[in-house]
């Protein structure tokens, strides 16, 4: 009988080798280092959750526009097309992720939002979250 085994990248087992790098870019060093998978998919989904669709050279389509809610009136009809859109994709620049829940906790009062992601990482058994406060 298979079994399924849990996947592990071989660089996770050397608590001293780097996988990536996460973000703000201003540490001591300029790069921060992220030594497991679960640091370095959560630096890359903060990456793309802040980063404007056009913003990336060569890849216009990348990114979550999350920034761009500040300018916006906060709406729920706004953060239903964006949380539909940040699930598809996540689902085309992220595979190994799976998105478990997409919350948008608005505050029109303040002009705030609150973005939740809860997510997976497929065949790790990872599972980890993202809260980003928008004013």
């Amino acid at each position: 009988m298979a079994r399924i085994i849990q996947s592990k990248f071989p660089i996770d087992l050397t608590p001293s080798v780097a996988v990536g790098f996460g973000f703000p870019l201003s540490g001591d060093a300029v790069f921060i280092p992220t030594y497991t998978t679960r640091e370095q998919t959560k630096a890359n989904l903060v990456n793309y959750l802040l980063t404007n669709k056009g913003e990336r050279v060569f890849r216009p389509d990348f990114g979550g526009d999350l920034r761009s809610l500040l300018f916006e009136a906060v709406l729920d009809s706004t953060t239903d097309s964006l949380q539909i859109r940040i699930q598809n994709d996540i689902n085309t620049f992220f595979p190994e992720v799976i998105v478990e829940q997409i919350e948008f906790i608005n505050a029109p009062d303040n002009n705030q939002i609150t973005f939740n992601l809860t997510y997976q990482i497929e065949n790790f058994g990872i599972e980890d979250e993202i809260t980003i406060e928008l004013e």
